[in-house]
């Protein structure tokens, strides 16, 4: 048996051959549909890199790759090869990974649409003819689902639109849909009677409450959040006490008065030193007490580069 000069020789050759313009050009008159080739400028044909790289940083690679523009205005459609001299029984789930890493890369270009990606399997096994099906929908073990998942819009979850009444009726899901929802456009204050409701309904756990009242002082609007919260706690009998830790944590920062202390001591001196001051002390708190640095800046005003200074004396 004679020994091979590469370990792949049938991808070897068959990529040799088609890496050749003239030679692409006279495959695609075989082999893409009349449809497709209306559509290309065979003169603009040029060989793609065909290697990629997956979230996970494993590269992959088809075997040839050719973009080409098109006859009707600004566009790309690229055809993607893939040479097989064994079945594989997912062989069209790979064409279709290869188009798609295609269509990325075509976007991270700088492109701002989809490109047509054309994928042909070339086969030349020994066992003829080839056995699987090249519908990638056909990879699924439930093929009619599949086909009504991807060959329609997918779903919409948008609760910018949803009427807060039919909110109030999803369950577990209700507080945090309607808190997303508003937390961007209204003082979340106007919402009191709503979360009171949904807290009653004792659909959620302390640290579920705690996390979304956390993410509510954070990214909300309410004007005196330590009261929002307390009058919520008053009323909220299961997660009184949870509510009223965060409560607490925010009257030892003393946000509202330590600020306003800063504001008169700046005043009085003629002078903001007073007021940065007073907010470098009342930042150094927070975060002694545990509160995250984003939140400290929110509350305070402080800049990225003045929080960095606050332990270094």
């Amino acid at each position: 048996m004679s020994k091979k000069f590469t370990p792949t020789p049938h991808d070897s050759v068959f990529k040799q051959f088609l890496s050749e313009k003239e030679t692409a050009k006279d495959f695609f008159a075989v082999w893409l549909p009349d449809e497709i080739k209306a559509l290309c400028d065979l003169d603009s044909l040029k060989v793609e890199s065909s290697s990629f790289v997956d979230s996970e940083m494993k590269n992959y690679q088809s075997d040839i790759l050719y973009s080409l523009s098109t006859n009707k205005g600004s566009g790309y459609i690229y055809v993607l090869i893939e040479h097989q001299s064994t079945p594989d029984k997912l062989i069209a789930w790979r064409l279709m990974r290869y188009s798609m890493a295609a269509m990325q890369k075509h976007l991270e270009a700088g492109h701002k649409q989809l490109p047509l990606v054309f994928p042909i399997l070339f086969y030349t096994g020994e066992q003829s003819p080839h056995p699987y099906s090249t519908n990638w929908l056909d990879c699924f073990h439930d093929r009619k689902l599949a086909e009504r998942i991807y060959t329609n819009s997918f779903r919409l979850a948008d609760v910018t639109t949803l009427d807060d009444g039919d909110i109030m009726k999803h369950k577990r899901m209700a507080l945090l849909t309607l808190i997303q929802k508003h937390i961007r456009r209204r003082d979340m204050t106007e919402l009191m009677n709503e979360i009171v409701t949904l807290l009653s309904y004792n659909y959620y756990t302390d640290n579920q409450v705690i996390t979304l009242f956390n993410y509510l002082i954070q990214e909300g609007n309410a004007k005196k959040p330590m009261e929002f919260i307390t009058k919520i706690a008053k009323q909220s009998e299961k997660h009184e006490g949870a509510l009223m830790t965060i409560a607490q944590q925010i009257e030892k920062m003393g946000i509202q008065k330590g600020i306003q202390k800063g504001i008169q001591i700046g005043e009085q001196n003629g002078m903001q030193k007073g007021k940065l001051e007073a907010q470098l002390e009342i930042a150094k708190q927070m975060l002694i007490t545990g509160m995250d640095r984003q939140s400290v800046m929110k509350f305070t005003g402080l800049t990225d580069a003045e929080m960095s200074n606050l332990f270094k004396d």
